[in-house]
């Protein structure tokens, strides 16, 4: 054999090599799991209903979170995994370019470092709760090991529970928005000019942190902070209700698969935590719902919590100058794995950090990035004391706290109180700089260091209206007229919004006008499809109208069937599936404060749609709008910004928009005349939403499309009852 056939061996050699490293490099070289949790003796009993919705009990607190570990599990191990990827930086190698947008962010914001600066000092029966979770996490992975679909992923601990809980938190209130165009080099500038309130939060749009990955991908597909978003929620005191009964719905709209779906659970302890309602992966406690006495949900709100800062730096960029002085601009070289196929292959990237948080290098200068609950854990504790508060005192303690630095809080209690809190960490920012824009890094009096005082958050207790509503609207419009707040309150520099939503809109025309309220009354506000003729749906229906169509005459057809919409998207009008999808475009772009679509394009996308799948643009909606999950396939209405939410979809091979986002898990909360909590809920799939062979996959949609609910059992005999399997997990 000739040097040439050598020297061909040794390249197809060193080829296989590489390959074989390519593929097999990850689970060593990566973030390496650390001390598993403390050895303990956990056990739990799981009862799971009808609906297959586990009821975890157990002795201890820790008990029963090492059960919700095992029983969430059982029913989507798979993306717990996911989750628990991310909390490693290593979600790239099962997600590929899309994971690495959030690994990038994982070591942007240093999420595994301040879990470790701050995990000692979190209350000791908090680190408790989070090591039994992890614990029955490891469980599980231990007695399915064909499950584990990464290696080196277990065991997991209380830290990587607390990363997790960092890693989210920023992204519900817009830090995705923010780090895009400074990763991208795009120019710093308000893109619709200043907004009602003075600042613009959002004045930077929407993007990808990091080139390497689209904008789809980055960070977390959180669902009701991304430009689908949306939630509502109600609340009615018993003086306002026809039966003296204070209610509470919870209509929190997250999307229907992945790692911020919603996972229903009741939990019970024998030192009293007991609580209903529905958490995300990776959480041991659920994030809304209710105990005996009182209960709260959420909506996304959108206050301006993040600051850019831009740095004075030196030639190399290698310090930054601080009143005066100069300070080493600290640097590190992360490395991004990104699957493609088979290979997985390390991308370096590059993160800096200042005194005033996580910065980035691009051609334009150095920007320093700071934000609510910046290198902080308390958002933990908070929840934790939330869901074993006894009653509307204990409540407001634990949300003094402030851990949790966004989104609405609507409350409501067996005593009739009810309430609504602008939950918002917002900045105690020092008047002067416009804010809108980056600031000067130079100047460490601009580096705020704690929020606004507790009270002095916008907050309603108690209104004379005898209701409170919240659909991701500004927390101007909340309790109906005479009840409100008083704007004069709320300086421009908080950056709360005083914009609103179709379903802000909706609500408030509709509670106003009711009277006091039955059940059915209220149901039938919460279940509502109609959009008011303001905002971005007049903007985009008139400007559909304006076009010259003469030439085209498909679209003009498609006009003059829009012209004749009765804005409501029941599925009874002919109209109602091409009006659906025409404004869900404008829909986004408003609340993400982007500029408005091409009405022209959106129009021509739609006309085309409809024919090309179903041979006419006036089928019913329901044909268009399905609910799609193994055999379920099933008709939905409303749309995306409706009281009765279809948020986001994808369109199918058939044409077929099957929906994804919206609606998602909904409870009604009641206390009556007697004092006892009594709930329903209903969810678009099931409890099993990845177990395609589990008989729970899919069971709610039938109930889910036709606007009904199944029980909540939530006491012990209740549980007992209608228990259809009852089984005990433990840690031996």
């Amino acid at each position: 054999m000739g040097w040439i056939g050598r020297t061909g061996w040794g390249l197809a050699l060193a080829g296989l090599v590489g390959a074989v490293a390519l593929i097999n490099w990850e689970p060593f070289l990566a973030e390496q799991p650390g001390v598993p949790p403390p050895s303990h003796a956990y056990s739990a009993e799981i009862s799971r209903d009808e609906f297959g919705v586990p009821h975890i009990h157990g002795r201890t607190d820790p008990d029963t979170a090492f059960g919700v570990a095992y029983a969430h599990a059982e029913d989507d191990f798979s993306t717990l995994q996911e989750v628990l990827a991310m909390t490693r930086g290593r979600y790239g190698a099962l997600a590929g370019a899309d994971g690495a947008g959030v690994d990038f962010a994982y070591h942007f914001i240093d999420a595994r470092g301040t879990a470790r600066r701050h995990y000692g000092a979190l209350p000791g029966d908090v680190r408790a709760v989070l090591d039994g979770y992890a614990s029955g996490l490891n469980r599980y992975a231990a007695t399915h090991p064909r499950e584990v679909r990464m290696a080196r992923l277990f065991p997991v601990n209380g830290e990587d529970i607390a990363t997790g809980f960092v890693l989210r938190l920023p992204f519900f209130f817009g830090l995705d928005r923010v780090l895009g165009p400074l990763a991208k080099d795009e120019p710093l500038r308000p893109e619709h000019g200043p907004s009602l309130t003075g600042q613009d939060h959002d004045e930077f749009g929407i993007g990808a942190v990091d080139q390497l990955v689209p904008a789809r991908a980055m960070p977390l597909p959180m669902g009701d902070a991304a430009e689908s978003s949306g939630s509502n929620a109600f609340a009615v005191a018993p003086a306002h209700s026809t039966d003296r009964t204070t209610r509470l719905i919870a209509n929190s709209h997250q999307p229907w698969r992945g790692g911020v779906a919603w996972y229903e659970l009741a939990i019970d302890s024998d030192s009293g935590w007991h609580f209903a309602g529905a958490t995300f992966p990776g959480s041991p406690w659920p994030f809304l719902g209710h105990n005996d006495n009182l209960g709260w949900t959420n909506t996304v709100n959108r206050p301006d919590l993040i600051d850019v800062y831009k740095l004075e730096v030196d030639a190399g960029a290698k310090n930054y100058k601080l009143d005066g002085k100069w300070q080493p601009l600290a640097s590190e070289r992360v490395w991004l794995p990104v699957r493609f196929g088979p290979f997985v292959l390390p991308v370096p990237r590059r993160v800096w950090r200042s005194v005033h948080g996580p910065a980035l290098v691009t051609a334009r200068g150095v920007y320093a990035v700071r934000y609510a609950g910046i290198d902080s854990l308390d958002s933990l504790t908070q929840y934790y004391r939330l869901t074993k508060a006894r009653n509307f005192t204990e409540w407001q303690t634990a949300m003094a706290m402030q851990g949790v630095p966004a989104t609405n809080f609507i409350y409501a209690d067996r005593a009739g109180t009810i309430a609504y809190w602008y939950n918002a960490a917002i900045p105690d920012r020092k008047p002067g700089p416009d804010w809108r824009h980056p600031v000067s890094g130079t100047d460490s009096s601009l580096i705020w260091r704690r929020p606004i005082a507790w009270d002095k958050v916008p907050h309603l207790i108690n209104p004379a209206s005898g209701y409170l509503f919240n659909s991701n609207n500004t927390p101007l419009l909340a309790a109906g007229p005479g009840s409100e707040l008083d704007p004069a309150a709320i300086p421009a520099i908080w950056g709360v919004e005083t914009d609103l939503t179709n379903r802000a809109r909706r609500a408030s025309k509709l509670l106003a006008a009711a009277g006091p309220l039955s059940r059915e009354a209220l149901l039938a506000i919460k279940f509502d499809t109609a959009y008011e003729r303001a905002g971005y749906v007049a903007w985009m229906l008139d400007a559909i109208a304006r076009l010259d169509l003469r030439r085209e005459p498909e679209l003009a057809e498609g006009q003059k069937l829009l012209a004749s919409w009765d804005f409501n998207a029941d599925s009874k009008g002919p109209a109602d599936a091409l009006a659906v999808m025409v404004l869900e475009p404008a829909m986004k772009a408003s609340y993400g404060l982007r500029a408005a679509p091409d009405p022209h394009a959106v129009l021509a996308e739609a006309v085309h749609h409809l024919q090309a799948h179903f041979g006419r643009i006036d089928p019913p909606l329901g044909a268009v709008l399905r609910v799609r999950q193994g055999k379920a396939d099933l008709p939905y209405e409303g749309g995306g910004d409706t009281l009765r939410a279809a948020t986001d979809w994808d369109a199918e091979s058939d044409g077929r928009l099957s929906v994804k986002h919206g609606d998602s898990y909904i409870m009604v909360i009641e206390w009556g005349p007697d004092g006892a909590v009594r709930s329903q809920s209903i969810q678009p799939y099931g409890a099993a939403t990845s177990r395609p062979d589990s008989p729970h996959y899919a069971d709610q949609a039938p109930l889910f499309v036709k606007r009904r609910f199944k029980p909540v059992w939530f006491t012990r005999a209740d549980v007992a009852k209608h228990a259809v399997r009852r089984y005990e997990v433990s840690s031996r």
